[in-house]
């Protein structure tokens, strides 16, 4: 018995907006309800036929997101809910999940994507091991068992680019050319965008000349450096990407059931790919996922994609992913990347996935393929490749 090729009949996503912005009242199924209603509704499809929901979050703290925004998009009571945390892969990975549902025959009609209500994520606390002591806040869990395999994130960027030999300079080219970009093709962005608490475009994105960025404080340095030479590798604030809030999702439909409900799917899973990398460099997975991902889709190489997306949570990471794929840097990110719009981490991917499906049916032709990719903390990398029917 053949395993069914999943379809994509249909994606959307609201607007990025950093944290604390439009979306700071919103909890994450206030934020997703309008993408998945939309989603059906572009689908032509009515909420009873979907037969489970895969949502990738990670801020949540608990819970099961994906429920919630199930019952509150109005999805059947029978739908399965699953969430996803694998941190900044989460979007992708459910995704992968709701492929996997469709291709073992456990569901026809799966909606898979991510959310994140960063504005509302809840404070975290460590439970103190004896009742006289307090509880002790931290801002993120850690992401693997020993400090040494635990940098900050940020720190983690910085060593890489001074180990590696990214200056801030040019860093600070690729994130202006991504912010020009999503400037400059706004209009082109607003189909993929549903309107959310009346916020129809990604509200970070901003017009920078050189200079300012020139001015624009660090924000991580390596720490294996004379701080001279340590500056002249550094992170900016322009080089990262900034706190946001936001979702994305797709549906995904088994060919019989497409036909069944006389769905006209626009593109195809091609193969998906999830790996694991040194925890030191997290940023790296993205480039093991991606060529996994490719291998996986019988191409040696990202040449044959006509579009490449990276959520690229720093620039560095960008200018990395860009060099090992032997790709130009300005060829990631048609109209604009994660740096431009912004990270509501369990929604970054997904987001990229709508950006490349949407760019794939606006310029491609019938069979040609796109890949995203993103890499996560604690060296998590996840890709996939689609095609265009």
């Amino acid at each position: 018995m053949s395993t069914p090729t999943p379809l994509i009949a249909a994606w959307a996503r609201s607007a990025v907006v950093p944290r604390g912005g439009a979306f700071k009242a919103l909890h994450a199924h206030d934020i997703a309800a309008p993408v998945v209603q939309a989603l059906l509704q572009r689908a032509g499809l009515a909420a009873a036929h979907v037969n489970a929901i895969v949502v990738g979050n990670a801020l949540g703290a608990g819970g099961n997101p994906a429920r919630m925004l199930s019952l509150h998009a109005g999805l059947p009571q029978t739908c399965a809910a699953y969430t996803v945390d694998t941190q900044c892969c989460a979007g992708l990975d459910a995704v992968s999940m709701g492929i996997g549902l469709i291709a073992s025959g456990q569901a026809d009609v799966v909606i898979a994507g991510g959310v994140e209500a960063w504005s509302r994520a809840p404070l975290r606390m460590h439970r103190p091991l004896h009742a006289s002591d307090e509880a002790v806040a931290y801002e993120r869990p850690a992401f693997a068992p020993t400090a040494a395999q635990d940098p900050d994130m940020l720190l983690s960027a910085a060593r890489f680019a001074a180990q590696h030999g990214y200056t801030r300079a040019q860093q600070e080219a690729y994130a202006l050319h991504s912010h020009q970009s999503a400037v400059a093709n706004q209009a082109h962005l607003a189909a993929e965008i549903v309107a959310v608490a009346g916020v129809t475009h990604d509200a970070y994105p901003r017009v920078i000349d050189a200079a300012r960025a020139q001015r624009m404080p660090v924000v991580a340095r390596s720490d294996e450096l004379a701080t001279q030479n340590a500056d002249a590798f550094a992170l900016s604030a322009l080089t990262i990407s900034a706190q946001a809030d936001g979702a994305a999702f797709v549906l995904l439909v088994a060919p019989t059931a497409a036909a069944r409900l006389g769905i006209q799917a626009k593109a195809k899973s091609v193969a998906t790919a999830s790996v694991g990398s040194a925890p030191e460099f997290p940023l790296l997975a993205a480039e093991l996922a991606a060529r996994e991902a490719l291998k996986r889709s019988g191409w040696a190489n990202a040449d044959a994609m006509q579009y490449v997306q990276l959520h690229d949570a720093f620039a560095v990471q960008g200018l990395s992913f860009a060099e090992g794929l032997s790709i130009a840097p300005e060829s990631l990110n048609a109209l604009g990347g994660g740096i431009a719009r912004g990270h509501p981490i369990g929604a970054s991917a997904a987001i990229a996935l709508v950006r490349l499906l949407t760019d794939l049916e606006r310029n491609g032709k019938r069979g040609a393929q796109g890949l995203v990719a993103v890499a996560g903390a604690g060296g998590l990398g996840a890709a996939a490749v689609v095609a265009k029917l």
